[in-house]
């Protein structure tokens, strides 16, 4: 019944204009729902958690690190489910598992179940609802794939605006176990409707195109054959390219730092002066920032080679870590907020993009499973040397100008970006 009732709005809504538009939709919403596992939303529940249960705020980074790292090896068994069975089926499992993993997580006693609660939101949110979200997205969409992805990933955008506040607004209301089980609940509200009336696996069963261009022109070679179903590279091909570990450099930094001043972005405000309403507010100005700048990052992606856009975009990371060291009032936060907000454009843009923008569609899921991991894998290790810093000399400053160096030196490394050879064909494994 649902089937049949999810293609005649197939049928209704591709009289009027392509149906990606609408998968685009539910994946954007996806990438919000993943907030629940992102950085910024734990960000305002780290002191709540240090005082409620008695541990320092390098227990609480070390604990969302470790579960962090174990999460990320499950991404590439993730990806494979998602070329089996397609997204459409994994990411029902993935919502109904992770809306329980935020109710869970709201019982934690002691350590050992805030960091299997880190863990399981980690792998759900962060990790599995993104891998979903771009996979689907890459099959809906070839040629306007950046513009696509820049619009789908203003769910992020969305997410840092209402997150934190309303988690925050959660924590003065209800206290901070019960806001989680408001975030699982709602979380599901969202998501599974969308999923079973709305998503498809791809346009081709359907009897589209990506991009909803013409079957003749893509027959008569005009159009994304390139970016064809059964054209790119598999794990093990890719994995023998110089381009997979360029590309998982620059993914696996970004995510490292930027995971950094996310985790600890209240803490860091607020120990430079704001109050941490204040601080928490500078997400939704970044979020007003990224949601602005989105969709000229796709457009620069699908226009400029994509080496310069992927330096660009390595050299925005180090001019947010600059910035922040040089937080000390309302005016300074602003211009962090800004900055990273510029800087969250292009990150989470460039993790949706390029993967299928060198490797194809072929194994996707796949390949996308192992970079996810490389970039959770980044995400674990970010938060560690500033929650170390600060229980070691009492300030934030001096590591986050040592880490700005690191962006600038991957920056140099992506100019030397090269095509692999991606056969075209139709093969099983």
């Amino acid at each position: 019944m649902i089937s049949s009732f999810s293609t005649r709005i197939v049928e209704a809504v591709g009289a009027r204009f392509y149906y990606g538009w609408v998968i685009l939709v539910v994946a954007g919403a996806g990438i919000f729902a993943s907030g629940a596992g992102q950085s910024h939303i734990f960000s305002v529940f780290i002191e709540p958690i240090s005082r409620d249960l008695s541990i320092g705020k390098t227990e609480i980074s070390s604990a969302y690190g470790l579960a962090t790292l174990v999460a990320a090896f499950g991404l590439p068994f993730m990806g494979r489910l998602v070329d089996r069975h397609g997204a459409r089926r994994i990411m029902t499992t993935v919502v109904i598992l992770l809306g329980f993993a935020c109710v869970a997580f709201g019982f934690a006693p002691g350590l050992v179940w805030l960091a299997l609660g880190f863990g399981a939101l980690r792998f759900l949110g962060q990790g599995s609802m993104m891998l979903n979200s771009t996979n689907i997205i890459s099959h809906w969409f070839s040629r306007k794939r950046g513009f696509a992805m820049g619009l789908m990933l203003l769910g992020f955008a969305i997410s840092m605006a209402i997150h934190p506040p309303v988690a925050q607004w959660l924590i003065n209301t209800v206290g901070w176990r019960e806001a989680w089980i408001w975030i699982g609940a709602s979380t599901w509200l969202l998501m599974l409707p969308l999923i079973f009336f709305l998503v498809h696996n791809a346009p081709e069963p359907l009897g589209l195109e990506p991009d909803g261009v013409a079957k003749e022109e893509v027959e008569s070679g005009g159009g994304a054959d390139r970016h064809g179903a059964d054209f790119g590279l598999s794990l093990g091909e890719a994995l023998r390219t110089s381009t997979f570990y360029i590309v998982a450099a620059g993914l696996f930094t970004m995510s490292m730092l930027v995971t950094a001043l996310h985790f600890f972005q209240v803490p860091i405000l607020a120990h430079q002066g704001l109050s941490p309403t204040v601080a928490a507010w500078i997400f939704p100005l970044s979020a007003v920032v990224a949601v602005a700048t989105q969709p000229f990052v796709g457009r620069a992606l699908d226009r400029f080679p994509t080496p310069r856009v992927f330096g660009a975009a390595l050299l925005m990371v180090c001019a947010s870590l600059s910035s922040m060291s040089f937080v000390e009032n309302p005016p300074t936060a602003i211009l962090y907020g800004v900055i990273f907000g510029i800087n969250n454009a292009f990150n989470i843009t460039l993790f949706g993009y390029m993967w299928p923008r060198y490797f194809g569609r072929r194994r996707l899921g796949s390949i996308q499973g192992v970079g996810q991991m490389v970039g959770v894998v980044g995400a674990s290790i970010g938060p560690l040397p500033l929650g170390i810093a600060f229980d070691l000399v009492g300030d934030y400053g001096d590591t986050l100008l040592a880490l700005a160096v690191v962006p600038v030196v991957v920056a140099v490394l992506t100019q030397f970006l090269r095509e692999p050879r991606m056969p075209s064909r139709s093969a099983e494994d």
